[in-house]
This record gives structure tokens, sequence and C-alpha cells, in this order.
């Protein structure tokens, strides 16, 4: 019976690898890693493969969701490591591998790091409680115009809480959808009367997070959509109708037009 370890890698890059984490490294049959769902700084898996002197076999989407080398792997090995950017059980892709693992008989364990779902609000100073249900916004696309986006962020603001949206990337093709692009993305889509997001809301943007170049930004959509955020990778949050006292003292730091 072999047994999986979900490793989070953190945000950043290898140093954000806990010492935990790297012991485990060292006693793996196998080590595998995906850049689809997220990814850390140029060269860092590479760094780690060099620190650790063996290989890290990057899996394709494809070849992560059909299973196949991670269950050959585990037949093979006592110890198998899939190294995930950010938190690994933030995507159900994982998740849905871990409940795979269970079916073929062998075991498997977690170990944490930090996630953006938990570095975004805090970095711009919301409160993690005040957040309703993630949105994801893809690229756009001939006939591919969702709605669901804009949907579930009016059904989180109905119920008083935040939106945080993470924006599709395509790491194999050196594609990032940007802030700025997702704002427009937004408001293009938004036709509502009265809009969901009118031009003079108040959005917050964070770039980088858990990285030392991070920033963020908080101001009126229509401001926003005109800013240079830089290199990815970048998150929006819709903020519920009112902020707590705490939060609208917070957001201040991050103010792009001063009130």
């Amino acid at each position: 019976m072999g047994e999986l370890w979900f490793v989070g890698l953190g945000l950043n890059d290898e140093r954000d690898l806990s010492l935990r984490a790297r012991e485990l490294l060292g006693g793996a049959g196998a080590i595998f890693t995906e850049e689809y769902t997220s990814r850390l700084a140029p060269g860092a898996i590479d760094r780690l493969a060099g620190e650790l002197g063996r290989p890290i076999a990057r899996l394709s989407r494809e070849a992560l969701e059909g299973e196949g080398p991670v269950r050959a792997a585990l037949a093979e090995h006592d110890r198998v490591v899939l190294l995930v950017t950010g938190d690994p059980f933030v995507a159900t892709t994982h998740v849905a591998l871990r409940v795979s693992v269970e079916g073929w008989g062998h075991r498997w364990r977690y170990l944490p790091n930090a996630t953006v779902l938990s570095a975004a609000p805090g970095l711009l100073g919301l409160m993690h409680y005040r957040f309703g249900r993630t949105v994801s916004l893809p690229f756009p696309a001939p006939e591919f115009a969702p709605r669901s986006p804009l949907e579930a962020i009016a059904e989180n603001r109905s119920r008083g809480l935040h939106s945080l949206l993470l924006l599709d990337l395509r790491p194999e093709e050196g594609r990032y959808l940007t802030a700025g692009e997702a704002i427009r993305i937004l408001a293009e889509r938004d036709v509502g009367d009265p809009p969901l997001l009118p031009p003079d809301l108040d959005l917050g943007v964070v770039a980088r997070v858990g990285t030392p170049t991070e920033r963020a930004w908080f101001g009126p959509r229509s401001q926003l959509a005109g800013i240079d955020f830089g290199p990815p990778l970048h998150a929006i949050v819709v903020p519920a109708p009112t902020l707590h006292f705490q939060e609208a003292e917070a957001v201040r730091h991050w103010r792009v037009d001063p009130r």
C-alpha cells in the first residue's frame, strides 16, 4: 500500500516550503508537481529539484486529472508526493485525486501551506469570515461569456458578503488574466439595470500576494480599470455592500483615491 502526500508549496518560491516538507521529500519514491492551478516564481521548482538532487516531474492538467502517473507511482513506491502551489485542497482537482487514491486502496496525507484564499483578504484588511463563495473568472473566448461569475458575486453581496475572484492562467502558454482585463470583462458583461458593478463601486485588487513584490489597491472600478498592476498573479475582491468599521480603516492604506 502506497501513501500520497499532498504538500503545499506556499505562494512565493521554494523557500516557502516548510522544514517538515523538505524532510518528507527526502524519503519520497517519486515527486510530482503541477502548475496549471497556480504557479510559483519562475525557476522555483527547478531550484528545489537541484537542492534535493533529484527530479520533480511536472504533470500536465490532462495527466493529473487522468491520474495515471500518480497511480503507477503509488503501485511502485511507499511514498509519493504531489507538490501544489498554495494549499493543495483549494483546488477540487486535488480533492478528486484524494478520493481516487482511497478507491485504489492507498492512503493519503496532507501538509498545508499559505493560500490566496486567506492571504488576499488578509493583505487588504478584510475579515475572512465575511467572504462568500469564491469566484473563478476564465479567459474570454468566442461565444463563451458566462454570467455565472456575476451571479455568484450578486448572491454574495445579497448576503452581505465579500467575493474573491481568482483569475484564469495558462502558464504553458505564458498567459495570465490580469486584474485590469478582468475588470473590463466584468463591466462588459454587467448589463443589468442597475448594474451590479457600477463605475463608482469600490473594488480591491491584490498582485503577487505572499511575495516580496506584493501590492494591493482599493478604489472605484472605473479608476482601477486603468491601472497597470504589474506582473501576475492577480486577484480581485468585490466587497460586501457595507464594510465593518475596522475593514474601512484597514483598506484606507490601499486607497487609490484619497477620501
